[in-house]
């Protein structure tokens, strides 16, 4: 069977379609403390990249769901990957083309923010559209290769750094930018079916108005953060809090914390269909707020990192998990409703990383208090569960 007409090939782009998402915001973060050497830029300023980042992201998530069906899927995911490989090539480019070295790293986090927000809208119903059953360990599958490719963009990385030096990370960025760049042209060949036939999907409106949305929404928010929150400082946590060195600080931090999130959702993925998925998003939320706890307040450096892998696991399953709710919830939801949601998830990965940022600096950079400020999230999300819940009710 060719290409063209065989939709396993569509799942292995979309696979590799989260492996660039994932080279997308976890490429910069191994970087914050270099930024902040480098330039001199403040961890307050160098945290709102991350603002920027997921900000551009909500922008592009708001106009997806008014125009994402008229535009076309096609056009628009391979649209989204030429984005991510600019602004990775710019990444490395625009500090030393800009004036401002500060500005141009926006510049370029912009440039590939609208490539991770298009590919954050579009991939998961171009998965769910695709005529397979198992949509919820589908999903859970395709999320865990976000955390694969975080886990190869820390590996891969620090192994560069370590053999060429962390002043070679410019090119190593270039370098990254083949991977969105080669999956673009593979999108093109690919089938790629519609999620909800045409007049027959909610109007952004409809959903609007729909409180059941409102709560899904919160949950996106809150796994969004909780998210974020932990694994956009883990490098610098683990190399400034805990005094280590930054290739340990990069495995030990973000690398750890990737594989358990992997672990968990292919977890997730095999037991999708049999489990309570209320339940089992309430068990991780708990140990989200058991993962912050540790890692902010352990004594032992080694506990702290455990607590950021524990994190990495609790959370594996919120943010797949809430988009099969929705599915299950609001079916004729379509495009919209994974754009609205993938904006409010967003709003999270932007919120957490920054209040982080914020509360460190106004401690004295101070991470692990700074850390602990995320906590807020997973009870939150708890919360929603509880809401959701009744209504199933």
């Amino acid at each position: 069977m060719s290409i063209r007409n065989n939709y396993k090939h569509t799942l292995y782009a979309c696979y590799i379609g989260y492996i660039t998402q994932a080279i997308v915001n976890n490429f910069a973060p191994l970087l914050f403390l270099t930024f902040h050497n480098s330039y001199g830029i403040s961890l307050e300023r160098i945290g709102l990249l991350v603002t920027v980042n997921f900000g551009t992201q909500l922008v592009v998530d708001l106009l997806s769901a008014k125009f994402a069906d008229k535009l076309g899927y096609r056009r628009l995911i391979v649209a989204a990957h030429l984005f991510a490989a600019a602004g990775l090539i710019g990444l490395g480019l625009f500090p030393s083309l800009f004036r401002n070295a500060y500005a141009g790293l926006c510049a370029a986090v912009m440039v590939y923010a609208v490539g991770g927000g298009l590919t954050e809208v579009l991939i998961s119903p171009i998965v769910e559209a695709c005529p397979t059953e198992g949509k919820a360990a589908a999903m859970s599958l395709l999320h865990s290769f976000y955390c694969w490719g975080s886990v190869l963009v820390v590996l891969l990385s620090t192994l560069l750094f370590w053999v060429f030096g962390t002043d070679a990370w410019k090119g190593i960025a270039c370098l990254w930018a083949l991977i969105p760049l080669a999956n673009a042209v593979y999108f093109l060949k690919v089938p790629i079916a519609p999620l909800v036939a045409d007049g027959e999907s909610m109007s952004v409106g409809g959903l609007l108005r729909s409180g059941i949305f409102w709560v899904l929404a919160l949950l996106m928010v809150c796994a969004g953060a909780s998210e974020l929150s932990m694994s956009q400082w883990a490098s610098a946590f683990a190399e400034s809090g805990l005094e280590i060195s930054k290739t340990a600080g990069d495995l030990a931090g973000p690398c750890f914390f990737a594989i358990l999130m992997g672990a968990g959702r292919i977890l997730h993925a095999k037991f999708a269909e049999k489990i309570n998925l209320y339940v089992y998003l309430g068990g991780c939320a708990v140990g989200c707020v058991v993962s912050y706890f540790l890692a902010s307040f352990s004594p032992l450096p080694i506990l702290a990192l455990i607590g950021c892998g524990l994190c990495g696991f609790s959370v594996s399953a919120m943010w797949p998990g809430t988009f099969s709710l929705a599915g299950e919830k609001c079916p004729r939801g379509g495009t919209a409703m994974f754009a609205l949601l993938a904006l409010a998830g967003d709003t999270g990965c932007s919120l957490g990383p920054t209040l982080v940022g914020y509360v460190s600096a106004a401690l004295g950079d101070n991470l692990r208090l700074g850390l602990f400020t995320a906590v807020v999230f997973p009870i939150l999300l708890l919360g929603g569960l509880l809401l959701l819940y009744r209504s199933r009710q």
